[in-house]
């Protein structure tokens, strides 16, 4: 392939990517006005992103398989023409049943937008630059996600919510037209003449229940609800019995064994952990910015912009550091520190926080994400032979999804639990007998009283304004807990790089070696 043929495949296979992982949180803005548009609950609504989560942890680690089954070719393109007519129908759904039905399976049509497109990148490098590929494949792993709030803000504010979907179909278009002339059939074929059935129906089944227990578990208050304690036992029965079977026949579905990998291992855990941190973040920030501090959604989208086109940079100059010898442990340990302080800063904010101040704190967050990735994903793949490449890729993608489920579904219970803590403590300061407490209640009745209400009312009206003004305080507070949890969480998890250290010391500069 001449270079621009395959610059052009290398810009073409990203795009997708960064396609498929707006879509995984461009919606998050939207959900009011879909809601009232469709006539349906806030709680049915959020099914839309549960549905697409669902199906593209599902489907991730079948790409591998559906690639040699299928033929890499048709299954790429296949996926980009699902995802463009699920999008295309999204946007026409008329109910919030037929909008899920759509967004599940515009999911299942992404999975391999996410795994493929990695596959493809890294195969248009030789070995010595997997650095600089990990970098080109990792601005589309980063910016998607940043950049979806934002753009989804801007969309739905000025023109309507289904063009959050209908921009999908001239860019997924443009991809399969590309891909139908540039993408070439994949050099490595595994053997498929059996099919894993078994596998791939305990894994539906189990990935499937897992994700719907992390999406819904708090919103139905977990093991109260007899559906969420039936998912957890069938979501442990199933993957328990997925791993056996997966590690115990000849032509597995995924193929669990390239976890023998002490290299791949450890990056599946930093990525997983990676994953928490990079949608925790994105959920809390934009939820802090419009509900606590009164920003719009484009004001909100705005403040992550300085740090993404920051992080773009960092994830160039991450590779290149990688290419001249740096090991990608130092690099992971400067990423997990930048994302430590993050959350370290965001834990000290009030009220009265400036947006200044978050969009600062927020560059310390798209630096870390930005020195994470390339490392991360060049450590998952380093000791991998060329044919579990593709394989490893998707275990390691599939773990950054995992993550970020397991993160929002933990800090959305753990916040709601410190709501209530904390407005228990703020309200013992309420008391009839706290000089600053009857103050403020006699301010409010005051002027309450100047707008014309009675004494009555204006002193009901103040309690109101105290309570609301609690229920802000103590919510702020319950987020503030959740940034000092995910740093801890961050902090706890550097001694892992202990284990591939000697590993990386031995690596000279843009050498790949085999574990096998």
């Amino acid at each position: 392939m001449n270079p621009l043929k395959r610059q052009l495949l290398i810009f073409t296979v990203i795009l997708a990517a960064i396609m498929e992982l707006i879509d995984t949180s461009i919606v998050n803005v939207a959900l009011n006005y879909m809601s009232g548009n469709l006539g349906s609950t806030l709680e049915d609504t959020s099914w839309v992103i549960t549905s697409y989560a669902i199906a593209n942890v599902i489907i991730i680690p079948m790409t591998s398989f559906l690639s040699n089954r299928l033929g890499r070719r048709n299954y790429y393109i296949g996926s980009i023409i699902l995802f463009v007519l699920c999008s295309l129908m999204c946007g026409q759904a008329t109910s919030i049943w037929m909008l899920v039905f759509f967004r599940f399976f515009q999911g299942l049509g992404g999975g391999a937008l996410l795994s493929v497109s990695a596959a493809v990148v890294y195969e248009q490098f030789p070995k010595e630059k997997l650095g600089t590929a990990s970098a080109l494949f990792g601005i589309g792993v980063f910016i998607g996600p940043t950049i979806g709030p934002t753009l989804g803000g801007y969309i739905t504010e000025n023109y309507s919510w289904p063009w959050i979907f209908y921009i999908n179909v001239p860019i997924g278009i443009l991809v399969a037209i590309s891909c139908y002339f540039l993408l070439p059939e994949s050099p490595i074929k595994a053997n498929i003449n059996r099919i894993d059935w078994w596998g791939i129906a305990l894994l539906i089944v189990g990935i499937g229940s897992l994700q719907t227990v992390l999406e819904r578990g708090q919103t139905d208050d977990w093991f109260a609800a007899t559906y969420i304690l039936v998912l957890t036992i069938t979501a442990v029965v199933t993957l328990v019995g997925f791993i056996i079977r997966e590690l115990s026949i000849d032509y597995p579905v995924v193929d669990l064994r390239v976890m023998k990998s002490k290299s791949l291992s450890v990056a599946a855990i930093l990525t997983f952990i990676t994953g928490i941190g990079m949608f925790t973040s994105i959920f809390l920030t934009p939820v802090i910015a419009q509900r606590l501090l009164g920003f719009t959604p484009s004001e909100t989208g705005v403040l992550l912009l300085p740090g993404a086109i920051l992080a773009v940079f960092a994830l160039v100059v991450s590779g290149k550091l990688l290419q001249s010898g740096v090991s990608p442990v130092l690099i992971i340990f400067i990423g997990f520190v930048c994302f430590i302080y993050f959350n370290w800063s965001m834990s000290h904010i009030s009220l009265d926080t400036s947006a200044r101040y978050i969009t600062l704190k927020l560059i310390f967050r798209a630096l870390g994400m930005a020195l994470l990735t390339v490392p991360l994903s060049t450590l998952a793949v380093s000791s991998l032979k060329p044919q579990d490449m593709p394989q490893g890729t998707a275990l390691n993608n599939m773990m950054r999804q995992l993550g970020g489920s397991f993160g929002i579904s933990i800090i959305n219970t753990y916040s709601a639990r410190r709501v209530a803590s904390h407005r228990v403590d703020l309200i013992g300061n309420v008391t009839t007998d706290n000089p600053t407490n009857i103050d403020r209640i006699n301010s409010y009745t005051h002027y309450f009283q100047q707008k014309g209400l009675g004494l009555l009312d204006a002193k009901i009206r103040a309690l109101k304004v105290i309570d609301l003004s609690i229920v802000k305080q103590s919510t702020l507070m319950s987020y503030i807990d959740s940034y000092f949890l995910i740093g801890l969480l961050f902090a706890l998890a550097l001694p892992l790089l202990l284990f591939v250290m000697k590993r990386a010391k031995k690596l000279p500069a843009g050498v790949v070696v085999s574990d096998h």
